[in-house]
């Protein structure tokens, strides 16, 4: 097991526990929390790549508590087979960020987010190279879904800002469904993803624990208000805050 350390003072410590109820509640929302925790990380002296794995461990409680609050608007059937393949995905990931160089890391992240947001900016166009999902086959359909989510969940693995944001586009390619379905099952996806960062970043990871101890349990809460806040929230504008989101992470990174 890899540990890090850094010290914290007050101010630092405030500064994270408001990043993460901004977070949780972000990414129960809409997704793209780590546009404010990953830069809290980074503002408290991590390095990129620690920063990354300790935010990803961080966020975790606040994915899991984003379920508890949507789980009245999930197809459960729907979730129970996708969960495995995003599990899968996540740690594959997580073993493609252990493995490159840091510097490789750093150079590819804005892609990544620049990927993610052109997947919802285009979702349109997308959909009619794939096809409408009321116009695809059910064979079809779960193929498409179980790669969507196996990208998403890879995605999550070696970065996990903006994963709301990535799952949400993805899906809403596939599935037919309100948006506040597919925010439940993106719910979902990421605490699956979250846990499995959890467990191969404690093992293997460069984890500041001190900053997890701060973060996690705020992003908890977050998550909890936010999937609450989410289910009374019109399909527009959970649309919009994802797009919103998108660009914003984009423009950061």
């Amino acid at each position: 097991m890899v540990l890090a350390s850094v010290a914290m003072d007050l101010h630092e410590a405030a500064l994270l526990v408001i990043a993460g109820l901004g977070a949780g509640i972000v990414n129960a929302v809409a997704g793209g929390g780590s546009l404010i925790t990953f830069p809290a990380l980074i503002a408290a002296g991590l390095a990129p790549v620690p920063a990354n794995v300790t935010n990803s461990i961080a966020v975790s409680p606040g994915y899991v508590a984003s379920v508890l609050g949507s789980r009245a608007d999930l197809p459960r059937g729907r979730v129970r087979a996708l969960v495995p393949t995003a599990a899968v995905g996540s740690i594959a990931g997580c073993a493609l960020l252990l493995a490159t160089p840091a510097r490789a890391f750093e150079l590819v992240v804005p892609f990544l987010v620049l990927g993610a947001t052109a997947v919802l900016a285009f979702q349109d166009r997308l959909r009619r190279l794939v096809g409408h999902p009321r116009d695809l086959s059910p064979r079809r359909q779960a193929l498409a879904l179980q790669a969507m989510v196996a990208l998403g969940s890879l995605y999550g693995g070696y970065f996990g800002a903006a994963l709301g944001v990535m799952f949400v586009a993805v899906l809403a390619l596939v599935l037919d469904e309100p948006l506040v379905r597919v925010t439940a099952v993106k719910n979902v996806l990421s605490a699956v993803t979250g846990v499995t960062t959890v467990v191969v970043f404690a093992l293997f990871g460069p984890v500041d624990w001190v900053a997890v101890a701060v973060l996690a349990p705020a992003a908890m809460l977050g998550g909890y208000a936010g999937a609450r806040l989410a289910r009374r929230l019109p399909s527009a504008v959970l649309k919009g805050s994802s797009w919103r989101s998108a660009q914003r992470l984009a423009w950061c990174c």
